[in-house]
């Protein structure tokens, strides 16, 4: 039961973290049009960079560590300082490299400034602790404060297309808030050690194999809307962002079982318990499949006319763009599972790099041949094969640890349960009125249809559902 209460507080505040900036975007997008969107996302791609190398993999290494060590508070407490003086070191060390990049780099220095917060908010991001002792209700409902403080602030203060550096400075500022909620907690969560004691340099060289992966995701992640800036226009950069945005509140859910698990797991292998290890990665593999296949297919049904209705005229192409990146909410699942909640866990760092360096090096290689023919679409198709190549080499590295019979036994249920529930949906969603009533009403005729095709078609998730209705029923 803690892993699914962990689970729900995860999910409602990855999807609070995004629904928010939805909710505002539905007001930014008009007020502040493709062209200053695009300002934000494509300057907001720049700093990622810097940002990436301030965090240095420390979320999911010290998440891991705490994890390993959460039942000696002195130990407990010896990891988190170590950790953290490397942290706030390497984001001394990034800061340094954005104000010498900014020396050379004149194009929109207001924005980039702005955009600098969020590279001091790095230093103060604890969330890894708290990861780590499975303790989610702090990190969730803190930062779930601030979020929406944040949101009043956009609502109140964003007014016009001039607006576009406040608001940058809005939503880096909240981002620092939320991170500085999270220290009064520590002076009790940890006991007092002698400073004398501390070795932060032990983490370092493990820190930087957990780097190269986090290179390798934000290059994908970020890359495309630098390119697309670049090459195209900084509204195409915006598009990308809009369409990525709705992607992954639909992914949140999915890829929020990974940061509960990666905990879980790794107090396991701690333990030498193995076998519970894989029983845990068949289940959560299961559920990943029940959960993504539906809103893979149900965002690709709806999307032509949700994103021009949601941002606005003038947001067209962010609806193809999503019908295509709808894909990646599948890919994205599996490699959360085997990536972050079993390789990493096990210490199979090496294969977790290759894959995502893979993915990494694809995405690089189809950029700009497809970016420079299709633009916008161009990127996400590169986007959608980078992320199937990521899945695909870590399906083969996990070849003789798993079964694969027993990974993807009920997998077929869901697909099929998925394209019985798209062909409805989509020609509901292109004949009958466009409006959000009907937009409402062909949602929940999809998860009608997928819940009964799950049911009829006997799917194990079913079987987890009752059982976890009869245990909370006994308590």
């Amino acid at each position: 039961m803690k892993v699914i209460r962990n689970y729900l507080y995860n999910v409602g505040y990855q999807v609070l973290a995004i629904i928010v900036p939805l909710i505002t975007s539905a007001y930014v997008s008009r007020v502040l049009r493709p062209e200053g969107v695009g300002a934000n996302a494509f300057t907001n791609s720049i700093i990622q960079y810097f940002i990436l190398f301030a965090s240095m993999g420390i979320g999911y290494y010290g998440n891991r560590q705490i994890a390993y060590v959460r039942e000696n508070p002195r130990k407990m407490s010896q990891t988190f300082w170590e950790i953290q003086i490397v942290k706030t070191i390497m984001t001394l060390l990034a800061i340094i490299a954005f104000e010498v990049f900014m020396m050379f780099y004149t194009r929109q220095p207001e924005y980039m400034v702005a955009q600098s917060i969020n590279l001091i908010a790095v230093a103060f991001d604890i969330s890894w602790f708290y990861e780590g002792i499975e303790n989610f209700k702090v990190t969730v409902l803190k930062n779930s404060f601030v979020k929406l403080l944040s949101m009043a602030a956009i609502f109140l203060l964003i007014k016009g297309p001039y607006d576009v550096t406040l608001y940058i400075v809005v939503l880096a500022i909240s981002t620092l808030l939320g991170n500085l909620t999270l220290w009064p907690n520590i002076k009790k969560d940890l006991p007092k050690i002698n400073i004398k004691i501390l070795d932060p340099w032990r983490h370092f060289l493990p820190m930087a194999e957990l780097f190269i992966p986090q290179i390798a995701t934000q290059v994908y992640v970020q890359l495309n809307k630098t390119m697309l800036g670049g090459m195209v226009s900084e509204t195409a950069s915006g598009y990308y962002q809009y369409s990525d945005n709705l992607v992954k509140l639909v992914l949140a859910l999915v890829t929020a079982t990974g940061t509960v698990m990666l905990p879980h797991v790794a107090n396991a292998v701690s333990k030498g318990n193995m076998r519970e290890v894989n029983r845990m990665l068949y289940k959560s593999f299961d559920f990943v499949s029940a959960v993504s296949y539906p809103m893979m297919f149900g965002l690709a049904a709806i999307s032509l006319t949700l994103a021009p209705k949601y941002y606005g005229p003038g947001y067209g192409p962010v609806g193809s763009a999503m019908m295509i990146e709808s894909i990646v909410i599948l890919m994205i699942a599996w490699s959360n599972v085997l990536g972050v909640q079993y390789l990493l866990p096990i210490h199979h760092q090496r294969d977790f790099t290759i894959s995502v360096t893979i993915g990494a090096f694809v995405n690089i290689i189809l950029n700009m041949p497809l970016i420079h023919t299709w633009g916008l679409y161009g990127a996400m198709w590169s986007t959608v094969i980078s992320e199937i190549s990521v899945t695909v080499y870590q399906l083969w590295a996990v070849r003789g640890l798993l079964n694969y019979k027993q990974l993807f036994s009920s997998s077929w249920k869901y697909l099929l349960a998925g394209i019985v529930m798209f062909i409805p949906v989509f020609w509901m969603n292109q004949h009958l009125k466009d409006s959000w009533p009907m937009m409402g009403l062909e949602v929940i005729v999809g998860v009608i249809i997928y819940g009964v095709m799950v049911l009829i078609l006997k799917a194990p998730i079913v079987d987890q559902a009752r059982d976890l209705i009869i245990e909370k029923l006994k308590k």
